[in-house]
């Protein structure tokens, strides 16, 4: 039995050396990080690589630019890149506002990527330390253990009884005083917010970090969106920071998908060998994103395994497609899909032509993904289905997804919600 995740994963990559593609974002990276202020912002569709483009942006920032190297950009590296200490948090939809963000922030004890290892505390010593590859490869801090170094106590960072914003300025203004310039000699901090899109009230977070970047301050935000609007609610704040930042990120070429089975054949060392037909095969059937591409391999790998075969061929990928057709190996995908369509045959036929629908240019970017109703309506009249503007809300209701969202710039014209749940559709049969 080979382990399909030597190969593949469906987690964040984080080891530069699993990571694949993306030439131009890392290009773009390099710049962003050694750019002496500026705000990075990373977004786009689901299951694009946003979060393993963001850790490739921390190993960078740590100084560590083996993601740069294997893409054939060593040439762009500055000689003196800029390096930083880093804060990584993953924001969730517990965290209302700009104020709950700030107090997660202050109190996250995470002993790798957490503000609060990093602020000086009566009796912590902090050294460097190398990161391994499973986690993260570079150098930053770790608390290693107690006892008091008589350092001041008038450097350490106060917290402000009711004010989370100030103990907030205070933890920063106290890590770059102590820690950037002193004991780590670093260019600066760098404070990742992953997931930033699921915040719900975000009015008042772009000023705040407006106010506190600075050459020694840097911050990067990541989530769901077509543009930094999305993100940052009072995104006017912050426009004269992203000069350098903006790194929209779209599906992946059919080349750089192929690239993923590659890697993942070099990954196994020989145990487990692909044919040359496989990589297309399986890049078609992840239509530029990475996340159902690994998901795919993994399930060719779980296909060899029951049949005790060492390499995969074009029959493995066949089954694959054949057991995603009837529903099998994909769960999460397919109670979504059975969520979506409910007992209605009129609802599910109509999902399966809106999934199939050429998608629009988007009026903000050139990715590709919006429906038109009324480019449906002709088919799925001729299938007999009835009340198509009754069935529409049903797939934009929270109880089934929901499914589709409204762009309200035009009348008639949706997104799916999830990106790959409508490739999953596509390949989805209706028996």
């Amino acid at each position: 039995m080979i382990d399909p995740e030597i190969g593949f994963t469906a987690d964040v990559i984080r080891d530069p050396e699993r990571f694949v593609g993306r030439t131009r974002l890392i290009e773009q990276c390099i710049s962003s990080i050694n750019a002496a202020t500026g705000l990075i912002s990373v977004y786009g569709k689901r299951g694009v690589g946003k979060s393993s483009l963001l850790r490739q942006i921390q190993q960078m920032a740590l100084g560590d630019y083996t993601v740069a190297k294997r893409a054939g950009l060593a040439h762009l590296i500055p000689n003196n890149p800029r390096r930083y200490l880093t804060v990584f948090y993953t924001c969730d939809s517990m965290i209302e506002n700009g104020r709950d963000l700030l107090s997660r922030l202050c109190n996250d004890q995470n002993e790798e990527d957490s503000l609060l290892r990093l602020v000086p505390d009566d009796g912590k010593e902090i050294i460097e330390f190398t990161r391994s590859k499973e986690t993260s490869a570079g150098a930053d801090l770790k608390v290693v253990n107690w006892g008091a170094k008589g350092i001041e106590s008038t450097k350490y960072a106060k917290v402000v009884p009711n004010d989370i914003v100030q103990t907030f300025r205070n933890f920063v203004d106290s890590v770059v005083a102590n820690q950037v310039k002193k004991r780590m000699k670093r260019d600066g901090i760098l404070i990742i917010l992953d997931e930033f899109d699921v915040i719900k009230d975000k009015n008042g977070i772009g000023s705040l970090i407006k106010s506190l970047t600075t050459s020694e301050v840097k911050f990067a935000v990541c989530g769901v969106g077509r543009d930094l609007s999305d993100l940052v609610k009072d995104h006017n704040s912050v426009e004269r920071l992203i000069e350098q930042g903006t790194l929209p990120v779209k599906p992946m070429e059919p080349g750089e998908s192929e690239a993923i089975i590659t890697r993942a054949a070099e990954l196994f060392k020989g145990e487990l060998k692909f044919t040359p037909g496989v990589a297309p095969l399986i890049a078609h059937m992840g239509q530029g994103f990475p996340y159902f591409v690994q998901l795919l391999g993994k399930q060719c790998v779980s296909v060899a395994n029951a049949r005790g075969a060492k390499v995969i061929d074009e029959d493995i990928v066949l089954e694959v497609k054949e057991r995603l057709g009837r529903g099998e190996g994909f769960p999460t995908l397919e109670q979504a899909y059975q969520r979506a369509i409910g007992r209605s045959s009129d609802r599910q036929l109509l999902l399966h032509l809106l999934a199939e629908q050429s998608g629009e240019e988007s009026m903000f970017s050139d990715e590709i993904g919006r429906i038109v109703l009324k480019n449906s309506r002709q088919d799925a009249m001729d299938l007999d289905i009835e009340y198509v503007d009754q069935l529409i809300p049903r797939l934009v209701e929270e109880k089934s997804g929901p499914v589709l969202e409204r762009v309200s710039e035009r009348q008639g014209v949706y997104e799916f919600v999830n990106p790959i749940l409508r490739q999953y559709i596509r390949l989805r049969s209706l028996n």
